[in-house]
């Protein structure tokens, strides 16, 4: 085996004076029987009871972080660990840290960058509610493998895992709640980082739990798409676009539909929904790819592409219009004449109705993005300057401890 490294074990704690003790005393007793120099580093994030004492009296170094969040408490933690390798874990007992040797060996001898420590597979029913079981986890971990082109992870939401400072450092985590768990993984798989997964377990949980199912659900998705919207966002918008084209095309050559039974299916109805949802989809996702661009230095400015973005949108938008209002003047002067020999009114009609409202979005997307752009430049570099603060500050820090 590798030579031994120092282990720091970061425990985000909320109000659990009746569990962190015992976390504190199982993950010490773990690492020193496999001869891992290790301290455990219990992160405070704004408890009211008896928790940053008990910690103490069990031999942890305590932190405060006053910001409210999982993950703001979670980077702190990493920030001030002095170990090469990190494990986070909880501060309620539900990971088995007797198993922690399991996750830091692979990260000790270079076979991983992160390791997950995996609940579902050896979790009994009463550990977790079925919405999360069943529904939560797994629903926002096939959203991660697709946001990371097929990571072989089972269980993304895990909040147990080891992974070199180093490395989760440089991959730059800003997310403040539970979506943390997410960017993570996310942004290692991006960086090219080695994920591995081992199941761990999943124990009762001892004190209330700070989860709330939609709120947190829906940060992690939201914190998804913004992290891979050309998968989420401008891949299926762009489908829909050709689909709703194709069947706008079907509805001009077939313009009484299809036979349903004793009904008629006119896809032309359904066309006019793909093409506005895929165009919302769209452009939905180039503004968060931009947005990303504008705050992260990872990302050349192109403010040319930006002008042309803009610019194509705008024309499109217009011609996307006119042709819709010039197609409901023509229905609407054949309707004048009592003209009813066309057969296709209602496919025209669907087709100018869809349209308009696609020209519209695209236009004042057109119009509206260049000044959204404005915006997310101009104080992108104060955020990085503060970001480069904080983390001076983390570093003087840790330096005089």
């Amino acid at each position: 085996m590798a030579d031994k490294v120092l282990v720091t074990v970061v425990l985000p704690c909320l109000n659990e004076e009746d569990s962190v003790g015992q976390c504190i005393t199982e993950a010490s007793s773990s690492l020193a029987t496999a001869g891992y120099p290790a301290e455990v580093l219990v992160v405070d994030n704004n408890s009211t009871d008896r928790s940053a004492e008990v910690a103490r009296s069990h031999g942890a170094r305590v932190i405060h972080e006053r910001r409210p969040g999982y993950g703001n408490a979670v980077r702190t933690g990493i920030q001030a660990a002095r170990g090469e390798i990190v494990v986070m874990a909880d501060a309620d007992l539900t990971y088995d840290l007797t198993k922690i040797v399991q996750l830091v060996r692979p990260v000790a001898e270079g076979r991983a960058d992160i390791v997950v420590g995996e609940r579902l597979s050896q979790a009994p029913n009463s550990t977790m509610s079925f919405l999360h079981r069943r529904i939560g986890t797994p629903t926002l971990t096939r959203l991660v493998r697709r946001a990371t082109n097929g990571l072989t992870i089972t269980d993304s939401q895990s909040g147990y895992r080891a992974f070199s400072r180093h490395a989760v450092l440089s991959l730059g985590l800003a997310a403040p709640g539970m979506e943390f768990a997410s960017e993570m993984l996310i942004r290692a798989s991006q960086a090219g980082l080695q994920v591995i997964e081992i199941s761990t377990g999943y124990r009762e949980r001892i004190g209330e739990s700070k989860l709330n199912t939609f709120s947190d659900g829906w940060r992690h998705v939201r914190q998804i798409l913004s992290l891979a919207p050309h998968l989420m966002l401008v891949a299926p918008g762009a489908v829909l676009i050709v689909l709703g084209l194709a069947l706008q095309v079907v509805s001009l050559v077939l313009p009484t539909g299809f036979s349903v039974g004793s009904l008629r299916w006119q896809p032309s109805f359904i066309s006019g929904i793909f093409l506005v949802i895929g165009v919302e989809a769209l452009i939905g996702g180039l503004a968060v790819m931009e947005r990303r661009r504008a705050s992260s230095s990872e990302f050349p400015a192109r403010s040319g592409t930006r002008s042309s973005l803009a610019a194509v949108s705008l024309v499109i938008g217009l011609l996307l219009g006119f042709v819709g209002v010039g197609i409901d003047t023509g229905l609407f002067v054949l309707w004048l004449v009592g003209d009813h020999t066309f057969s296709r009114e209602l496919v025209l009609a669907a087709m100018a109705q869809s349209a308009v409202i696609d020209g519209v979005t695209l236009a004042g997307f057109g119009l509206i993005y260049p000044i959204l752009v404005r915006r997310w430049d101009a104080p992108s570099s104060e955020l990085l300057t503060q970001d480069d603060h904080l983390g001076d500050i983390g570093e003087q820090n840790n330096g005089g401890r």
